[in-house]
């Protein structure tokens, strides 16, 4: 007899198993510091390794960069050139003029997954309160990947991973569809 699946689970089941991250940290002050030579701890990245090692997926890059438009647009569209399932960018979802993220990417996105901001908002307002408004937390779907604009903050970082990680392989496979 041959199993029947409800779309979901459908979904959930052709998706792929390993995914392959690229990984961002948006930050002015860090990047100035990559420029200048100078050696940081980039704290919010070490979650992301971590967690996304965890599942058994495999990162192929991770990098700095400055809080630009223009920067994180390129290294969007550079991104979409690689055999890459998943485009995260961390920092840059705030409300200071600086933040930027959110500008570069959002009208790049071919659909965006308004849910992921609504559910990563109602989660962390469970940890931190009313301050959980004031990210713009976003994911949505560029060229077939799916792209994550998080807050650079650890527990923020950890917080969206933690909560997004299982389903992302069915994220992707929808994205791919």
């Amino acid at each position: 007899m041959m199993q029947t699946f409800k779309p979901y689970e459908e979904h959930r089941h052709r998706s792929p198993r390993k995914l392959r991250f690229m990984l961002y940290t948006v930050s002015s002050s860090r990047y100035r510091l990559k420029t200048e030579g100078k050696t940081f701890t980039d704290e919010t990245m070490g979650i992301a390794i971590k967690l996304i090692n965890e599942k058994n997926h495999e990162i192929i890059e991770t990098d700095v960069i400055d809080d630009d438009i223009d920067m994180i647009r390129e290294i969007l569209r550079n991104a979409v050139q690689r055999d890459v399932d998943v485009i995260v960018f961390m920092g840059g979802t705030g409300l200071a003029r600086r933040d930027v993220t959110i500008e570069a990417v959002k009208p790049l996105l071919d659909k965006e997954a308004e849910g992921f901001g609504e559910i990563f908002r109602l989660e962390s307002y469970k940890e931190i309160g009313a301050a959980a408004a004031l990210t713009r937390a976003t994911a949505g779907v560029y060229a077939g990947r799916v792209v994550m604009c998080l807050p650079g903050s650890p527990s923020g970082v950890e917080l969206a991973l933690k909560t997004f990680l299982d389903e992302l392989p069915h994220f992707v496979y929808l994205a791919k569809s």
